[in-house]
């Protein structure tokens, strides 16, 4: 019954993370594609940039939403199925894998002809379901790197390099009853993820490499 939970909920995660926020949003309130307009990138950054705050904003609470509702879904269905993890003993495994699909459903959205965001919010609120000192360790090395640099791509790229070093740090403290082996096994799916979000800042890497990537401003731009 693990292996059907575990499909179970990594297919209704990626259906879940297919809906893209600022898509939506864009669509509902300007009519237009976010896709067609400054780095055509369907993510909260550029839909800042060429909307303005209330198209971000209403993107940042979706995109968030998506990641915690994917968690306690995988939750509930463990319980549901008997499988032996429940909210009490277990909320990491099951969770992480639910995360990894979430961001492959707004990365590569079924509903968007696989053209989404780079899941950075959905990467980190799915920490937030799981554990929100997790959650609120990355969201603050991301703060700092944002603060100093001025960079939203870098911020995002340091948080996710710390991603397995703080889940691994956490857990260890938390819970130093469970098994060495459990430990790496949510520390690898945790690297997964934050791995994930590097590789979709591949472009942005060549630009901070180049000299010539944005920096972050609550200014909209003339999309």
């Amino acid at each position: 019954m693990l292996i059907v939970a575990i499909l179970i909920s990594a297919a209704l995660s990626y259906l879940l993370g297919s809906f893209n926020s600022s898509i939506l949003v864009v669509r509902l309130l300007k009519h237009k594609d976010i896709r067609d307009y400054g780095s055509h990138n369907a993510g909260l950054t550029n839909t800042l940039r060429c909307f303005g705050k209330g198209c971000a904003a209403l993107t940042l609470v979706g995109d968030l939403a998506k990641g915690i509702i994917a968690v306690l879904l995988s939750r509930g269905i463990c319980e549901l199925l008997n499988t032996g993890l429940t909210a009490q003993n277990d909320v990491h495994f099951i969770g992480y894998i639910a995360g990894i699909f979430a961001i492959l459903g707004h990365v590569f959205p079924l509903y968007y002809h696989f053209k989404g965001g780079k899941g950075v919010l959905v990467g980190v609120s799915v920490f937030l379901g799981i554990d929100w000192k997790v959650f609120l360790c990355l969201i603050l090395i991301f703060a700092v790197v944002l603060a100093i640099s001025k960079y939203v791509s870098l911020g995002s790229i340091v948080a996710s390099v710390c991603c397995p070093i703080v889940t691994f740090l956490f857990q260890y403290w938390q819970r130093g009853d469970l098994p060495m082996w459990y430990l790496w096994l949510n520390t690898g799916l945790a690297a997964l993820m934050g791995a994930w979000v590097i590789w979709m800042h591949r472009t942005n890497i060549q630009r901070l490499r180049a000299g010539n990537e944005n920096k972050f401003s609550f200014h909209s731009k003339k999309a």
